[in-house]
């Protein structure tokens, strides 16, 4: 018994010394919670919606008062011409229009029967959903707060139109998240594990002491994973148009072209990883744990980013696959081109480019 207890103390020795080891055992779980507990919600909160007014009567101002003191809406501006309805949604901001008919409070009066007008968007069907149900129950708030005041039940009628996604498919919404977790997941992954192989091997070294010279050793190494991640692009994006009947809208070239933006920045990510690690394990964890946590909490594609508290927020914006799931909605769902998303591009190449110097200065000191 002596000796077991030797042996548990030696390994709680070894426990305490390595700070890794303390960080994956006592960090992660406490990321993982803080995580979880605020990203996973299906609630809505301070959506951006755009108000219609063309009756400007005292039914529709009710109404519109009400849904700016909700907590679940920002009416964030009125558009008078509905045809500037879908200008309004490739902003990428509002979410949900209202229009109110000029007859609106007239028809109330003499027939007891209203229309409203609701124009969501539903390339992302879950948020599209939620956010009809809200108008809706608000709408059904003040209709029954006429049924006093006139002898007659008051009726207004949602009128409700999906742009997008008309049919409320769920495809067009994980299309965008799959094909960013799998690009990054298999760049970054497959890129840290083959480095660290080699110096785990000890092969690292006689490869640097060729005359190949060391960047182009990485490229090397780099540039399979690179075409391997665009056949899984296409892949993906055969399976979502014959298989999920999922048309793309916009460019294919511009489509692939972002793509290969966001392998080069996971590939770099991937180098990073590589030069902080020691052993395969290491590596594969730190990509898993890296890569998929982000990308499924903090990308918006499974769980609404504006819901997040403020420094979720903020974290967000570092997060590739965000970026990428912009871009993709916008390209495949909405037939956007590249003036549309250039910021979002702009940002995914300024990540790609940090990523690739600091991988590159830290690979060259450890191997020196």
């Amino acid at each position: 018994m002596t000796q077991f207890f030797i042996f548990v103390r030696k390994e709680f020795s070894h426990v305490f010394r390595d700070r890794k080891t303390l960080l994956m055992l006592f960090g992660l779980p406490v990321i993982q919670i803080v995580l979880f507990g605020f990203a996973l919600t299906n609630e809505i909160k301070h959506a951006d919606i755009a108000v219609i007014d063309n009756a400007r009567d005292v039914a529709s101002e009710q109404i519109i008062q009400k849904l700016e003191g909700s907590s679940f809406f920002h009416v964030t501006k009125t558009v008078m011409d509905p045809r500037q309805t879908e200008e309004v949604f490739k902003e990428g901001k509002t979410k949900l229009v209202v229009i109110f008919p000029g007859n609106f409070y007239t028809d109330l009066l003499h027939f007891n029967k209203a229309q409203i007008q609701i124009i969501a968007d539903a390339s992302d069907p879950n948020t599209a959903t939620t956010l009809v149900a809200y108008i809706t129950a608000i709408v059904n708030d003040y209709q029954a707060s006429l049924k006093g005041q006139a002898p007659l039940p008051y009726a207004i009628v949602p009128e409700v139109r999906m742009l997008y996604n008309p049919d409320l498919k769920g495809a067009p919404n994980f299309v965008p998240g799959v094909m960013a977790m799998v690009l990054l997941l298999v760049c970054v992954m497959m890129t840290s594990i083959s480095i660290v192989k080699e110096k785990e091997l000890g092969t690292m070294e006689i490869l640097l002491a060729s005359p190949i010279q060391p960047i182009l050793i990485i490229l090397a190494k780099a540039v399979p994973y690179l075409l391997l991640s665009m056949i899984n692009l296409v892949a993906i994006l055969l399976l979502s148009v014959y298989a999920l009947d999922l048309p793309i809208l916009g460019s294919i070239p511009l489509l692939m072209g972002e793509s290969a933006l966001l392998i080069i920045a996971a590939l770099s990510l991937g180098l990073l990883i590589s030069t902080v690690t020691e052993s395969q394990q290491a590596a594969m964890f730190l990509s898993m744990m890296g890569m998929m946590l982000p990308t499924i909490l903090l990308s918006g594609y499974m769980f609404p980013i504006e819901n997040m508290p403020k420094v979720l927020q903020v974290i967000s914006n570092v997060v590739p696959a965000k970026w990428y799931y912009i871009i993709v909605k916008n390209i495949m769902l909405k037939g956007l081109g590249f003036s549309f998303i250039w910021k979002e591009t702009l940002i995914l190449a300024g990540m790609t480019l940090f990523f690739l110097f600091v991988s590159l200065r830290n690979f060259k000191i450890r191997l020196q």
